[in-house]
């Protein structure tokens, strides 16, 4: 398990409940990375984090922000999720 010594990307004008969104859509990568996560789950925050990061720029931006903080690689990990059938999502030692 890597140290979690970063901050997460997140926009100031986002209220709080849109916050706890994206944070919770990027631990669900941690945990893709880390521990493995039901694929459900993962695109059911996916789609929440989507309603909120809906311009596909600002997606990659906090992708790319977030992949600098911690080595994860949120769009690895949707993709997984969207081609697998597999029933949990654990990625293999991309770091």
């Amino acid at each position: 398990m890597q140290s979690q010594n970063y901050s997460y990307p997140l926009n100031p004008g986002w209220s709080t409940a849109e916050m706890e969104t994206v944070i919770a859509m990027l631990r669900a990568v941690e945990d893709a990375y880390e521990v493995g996560i039901n694929r459900q789950e993962l695109l059911k925050r996916y789609w929440a984090f989507k309603q909120i990061v809906n311009s596909k720029a600002e997606e990659k931006q906090i992708g790319r922000d977030f992949e600098r903080e911690s080595g994860y690689v949120l769009y690895r990990v949707v993709k997984q999720a969207r081609e697998s059938d597999a029933r949990t999502i654990k990625m293999a030692g991309d770091q």
